[in-house]
C-alpha cells in the first residue's frame, strides 16, 4: 500500500492540504491535485496515479461525476469523497463505477480505511485476459474489454481503445472469460454486460456500436442486464 499513487481532485484547498498531508502520512504517494474537470484529466493521464479521489462540487462547468464518466473511460480506479448525498447526485453517481463513496466530514483513520479496503477490492476483483497478437504478446483487462467478434479461425477483442486481431476462435477466448460479465449474443459475438449502453429490438448498443442478438438469446439477455 506503501506505493500506491493517489490524484486528489478537490476545490477547496485547505482540505486538499488536508488530504495530502493526511495521505502522505499513511505512506501514500500525491502525484498532483486539481480543482476542475480538464486539468484534472490533463494530469491524470500524464502523472498515471494508481487511485483518484474525486470530489463532486468543482470549479466549471462540469462537476466530478462529468469526471468519474471519463475515468469510467479511460478504466482508472476513482473514490468520491464529498458532502453531496441528495437523491439527484446518488442517482447520477449509480450511473458510474468508483471503488467507494466517502462522506465528508471524513476522519483520519475512516480514509485510510475506505482506501484500503477499496483497493484491496480492485486489485482481488480484476481479471485478465493473455493473448499473441501482430506477433506481440498482450495481457489486457476484462474491464477494458467491449465485445468479441468471430472472424473466420480468428476474433477481433474490442476495446475502449483498440482492436486486436487474435489467431484463435471467439469459442477458445471466451473460455477465459468472466462467464458472469460476458454472454453471447449471437453465434459471432460476445458481450461484456457492464458496457451494455441499450437494448433494442434486435441489436445490444455498446459504444455506439450495433451488435446483433439471436431471438433465442433476447430473452436471457435482456434478463441478465436487468439483473
Amino acid at each position: 500500500m506503501s506505493k500506491l499513487k493517489i490524484y486528489i481532485v478537490e476545490d477547496d484547498p485547505i482540505i486538499a492540504i488536508t488530504l495530502e498531508s493526511i495521505l502522505q502520512k499513511n505512506g501514500y504517494s500525491v502525484c498532483g491535485h486539481a480543482d476542475s474537470v480538464d486539468e484534472a484529466l490533463a494530469e491524470i493521464k500524464s502523472n498515471k496515479p494508481d487511485l483518484v479521489l474525486v470530489d463532486i462540487q468543482l470549479d466549471g462547468e462540469r462537476d466530478g461525476v462529468d469526471l468519474a464518466e471519463d475515468l469510467d473511460t479511460l478504466n482508472k480506479p476513482y473514490l468520491y469523497l464529498t458532502s453531496q448525498t441528495d437523491p439527484h447526485t446518488i442517482k447520477r453517481v449509480k450511473q458510474t463505477r468508483p471503488l467507494g463513496y466517502i462522506v465528508k466530514p471524513f476522519t483520519e483513520n475512516g480514509l485510510r480505511s475506505n482506501i484500503e479496503i477499496a483497493w484491496n477490492n480492485y486489485i482481488n476483483d480484476e481479471e485478465f485476459l493473455s493473448f499473441s497478437a501482430d506477433n506481440e504478446l498482450y495481457k489486457i483487462k476484462q474491464s477494458q474489454i467491449l465485445y468479441l467478434k468471430a472472424y473466420d479461425n480468428y476474433c477481433y477483442v474490442i476495446t475502449t481503445t483498440r482492436k486486436y486481431l487474435v489467431p484463435k476462435t471467439l469459442k477458445y477466448l471466451s473460455s477465459q472469460l468472466n462467464q458472469e460479465k460476458f454472454v453471447k449474443t449471437h453465434r459471432s459475438y460476445i458481450i461484456n454486460l457492464l458496457k451494455v449502453d441499450a437494448l433494442c429490438k434486435n441489436v445490444v448498443i455498446i459504444n455506439n456500436i450495433e451488435i446483433p442478438i439471436s431471438s433465442s438469446r433476447k430473452s436471457t439477455l435482456k434478463q441478465l442486464i436487468q439483473s
